[in-house]
């Protein structure tokens, strides 16, 4: 009925209690396989994957859009939900997901919650009831079904930041999207690491140079240069 596909580069923090937490909150056992693809983890996150019984696929290629689409290739079922490592479905998430399809829906997604309680962050996630495309980002998962998916040409691996929102724009031409009303529960610290108002900004900063049009390359080295990690 379902593939979970979730992109990690060294998220070894992470990765167990997600993948626990998927097949917990399964509670229609609707889930088939849970591929996770690697994008070259220096630390234990391919051992650890492997260890909690999911199918680990190494991708050729680093990046979230070459990662998720590697994992779709080896998806056997109709259904794909892409999660990214430190994100938590909500209870009964892959029974929602299967009654929307039913309506109809060739994709959709969840709310937004964040792991700290911060008015700020609240505030944001109050947003992401709405189907604006400026509030539509990975961490609130997406499911698609694999036909939707592969008519719209999977991700385009050209965009390494904001790749949801590229693909999104795509399958609402070809099929209906929802937003289901329950939150998923996704790690704040990109936030705390970088600064709660000053992460927010450069997220505005990063999304309005993509709408004037700027190349990935520019997108790519701006956020590099504004957010402290080492995930792109």
């Amino acid at each position: 009925m379902m593939t979970v596909i979730i992109p990690t580069f060294n998220e070894a923090a992470h990765i167990q209690s997600t993948i626990q937490q998927l097949r917990e909150r399964d509670a229609g056992n609707l889930i088939k396989e849970i591929i996770i693809v690697d994008g070259g983890s220096t630390d234990d996150t391919v051992a650890i994957a492997k260890a909690a019984n999911a199918t680990v696929a190494v991708s050729p290629a680093k990046g979230r859009s070459a990662q998720m689409n590697y994992g779709a290739s080896f998806a056997t079922e109709d259904i794909l939900y892409f999660l990214h490592a430190d994100t938590i479905p909500p209870r009964n998430f892959s029974t929602d997901i299967a009654m929307s399809a039913e309506k109809g829906f060739g994709a959709g997604c969840f709310l937004l919650s964040f792991d700290y309680d911060h008015w700020f962050l609240r505030a944001n996630c109050w947003f992401t009831r709405f189907d604006v495309d400026a509030i539509r980002f990975g961490d609130q998962s997406l499911f698609v079904t694999k036909a939707a998916f592969e008519k719209a040409n999977g991700f385009c691996e050209k965009h390494i930041v904001l790749e949801d929102q590229h693909l999104i724009k795509r399958l609402k031409k070809i099929t209906r999207f929802t937003i289901i009303k329950k939150p998923v529960l996704t790690s704040a610290r990109k936030y705390l690491e970088n600064g709660i108002y000053k992460t927010q900004a450069i997220f505005f900063i990063i999304y309005g140079m993509y709408r004037l049009g700027y190349p990935q390359e520019k997108l790519v080295t701006a956020y590099r240069k504004m957010i402290n990690q080492n995930k792109i």
